[in-house]
């Protein structure tokens, strides 16, 4: 596995709560910006978040486990313990789940802990966490 950052640009209604959800609460850094846009270190990877007055919404329509999963979605992979301290800092802070963190795949290789919520522009996000990161990309045992 390769381990080079991704960089993802995406819309946001505004800087604001944008700095609020990703700097405060997220605890991501912040690195450029402009009057019209702010980049963040999002575990390793860069996030550009542009304004515009028109979001697009996520579409209830990917199936995973036999659970609705909003598309398009974003996120990391972190390790065990850093999923669930930030899934605690989320609670903290009244983030509402779409989906709330709970184990997938349970006893296979690919056994994962995941959760699902927005950010204040409506952007949907995933968190995920390996029991065993060996097994991020191996298949399902089905």
């Amino acid at each position: 596995m390769n381990n080079y950052p991704f960089h993802f640009s995406f819309l946001v209604k505004d800087l604001d709560s944008t700095r609020r959800f990703y700097g405060e609460i997220m605890g991501c850094p912040e690195g450029r910006s402009s009057q019209s846009w702010v980049d963040f270190d999002f575990y390793g990877n860069q996030l550009s978040c542009h304004i515009h007055y028109e979001i697009p919404k996520p579409v209830n329509c990917g199936i995973v486990d036999k659970i609705i999963v909003p598309i398009p979605h974003f996120g990391c992979i972190l390790p065990w313990e850093e999923f669930h301290k930030l899934a605690s800092r989320l609670s903290e802070h009244e983030i509402e789940f779409i989906i709330r963190p709970y184990i997938r795949f349970a006893g296979e290789p690919a056994e994962q802990a995941t959760m699902f919520f927005n950010d204040f522009s409506g952007n949907s996000l995933e968190f995920k966490s390996f029991k065993n990161p060996e097994h991020v990309f191996t298949p399902l045992v089905r």
